[in-house]
């Protein structure tokens, strides 16, 4: 049995001295100042004076060892016990293989797979408790503000092709009532606006600024009302 320590740091490598300052001073407010949370880098040590982390290559694992609380890449913060792992150093260092095998450095996303995550996940491997939640809230909600605008780009999509669909069935409808219903006057004192002959042309002018029906629908309307002499001229674009 030994113990887990979690190291932290701000990411202080953007090489811009100004944004790096900034950083800072965004973790101190949402993390120190209100305990939401900030921009952090994480890594973990167990058995030894090394830390464990997960960063982005081209080629090869992205896990990689660093002296504890010494990677110059950051600016360190503090560090926090997560427990006592029961494994032996031998089956930690098995993990250790398989965690390489399993996360390349070319897999390495900001908001959905970084440090943070690998260590969420040796941490689990090891039966400690997990990162606290504000270490890596800022990459969760990010990532769930991503989800949430793909999620709505393809409803809005699937909502516009119900509309188009709906639209063209309609239109199809109503031509048909007015072909059928061609041959009978129309009622004394009535101008023809409540009649399915008017509903028809208005709902194909309507449709033609919007969604207008493909080329095949409109042929297929045309040859209705051909057959039934009631043609009436289509919108040419």
């Amino acid at each position: 049995m030994t113990e887990v320590v979690l190291h932290i740091y701000d990411v202080t490598n953007s090489g811009s001295d100004k944004t790096n300052n900034t950083i800072v001073q965004i973790n101190k407010f949402f993390k120190d100042g209100i305990g939401l949370g900030g921009i952090f880098h994480s890594a973990v040590q167990v058995y030894g004076d090394d830390e464990w982390s997960f960063g982005f290559c081209e080629q090869g694992t992205g896990v990689f060892s660093y002296p504890a609380g010494k990677n110059p890449m950051y600016s360190y913060r503090e560090c926090i016990v997560l427990g006592n792992t029961n494994h032996s150093i031998f089956k930690v260092n098995e993990i250790l293989r398989e965690l390489s095998r399993e996360w390349p450095g070319h897999s390495y996303d900001l908001l959905s797979k970084n440090c943070n995550h690998f260590c969420d996940e040796f941490c689990e491997r090891l039966g400690v408790q997990k990162l606290p939640g504000w270490v890596n809230r800022f990459a969760h909600a990010g990532d769930a503000a991503v989800e949430i605008a793909g999620t709505t780009a393809f409803r809005l999509r699937q909502a516009k092709t119900e509309i188009v669909t709906a639209s063209k069935v309609a239109y199809r409808f109503f031509a048909g009532v007015a072909s059928n219903n061609s041959a009978s006057p129309d009622s004394p004192g009535n101008s023809g606006r409540g009649t399915p002959r008017f509903q028809a042309n208005w709902f194909k002018n309507f449709i033609t600024t919007g969604a207008k029906p493909s080329g095949s629908d409109s042929e297929e309307v045309l040859g209705q009302q051909q057959q039934h002499g009631t043609e009436t001229p289509l919108r040419q674009n």
